[in-house]
């Protein structure tokens, strides 16, 4: 499987590539009245209009690291933009390497243990229901 790699704050997060279909530098986002407080707004992506998530306040992480990227990813069938601090690389990763973690919850689907250091694997699927 192939997945990429982005930082959020200090630590180092990943999706698999299957859901992601495009990496975007900061673009401008409309904010929307009464959306929940992870939503940053709406962008327009090449004439189609997207939803635009903040990862740090969607996963509740502390960071005043300022978002560089935009992951695109479709889930259900609905293109999505994820604010990540900044995007490091896509790797192919063997099955063996990830390492399932017990926990209640669903948006983990394990670790990848590089020799250097850990990429929490988030489930793209269960991160938007």
């Amino acid at each position: 499987m192939q997945v990429v790699i982005f930082n959020i704050g200090k630590e180092k997060y990943a999706l698999e590539t299957r859901i992601v279909h495009g990496i975007e530098k900061m673009m401008n986002i409309t904010k929307v009245p009464t959306a929940p407080y992870y939503v940053s707004g709406l962008a327009n992506l090449r004439g189609n209009i997207i939803s635009v998530i903040d990862l740090k306040k969607y996963l509740n992480i502390i960071s005043n690291n300022q978002c560089e990227n935009i992951i695109i990813v479709e889930v259900k069938d609905e293109k999505i933009g994820l604010m990540v601090d900044s995007v490091q690389e896509v790797v192919d990763v063997e099955d063996e390497m990830i390492e399932k973690i017990n926990n209640d919850n669903n948006l983990i689907k394990g670790v990848i243990n590089f020799k250097e250091y850990i990429v929490t694997l988030i489930d793209g699927e269960n991160l938007l229901k």
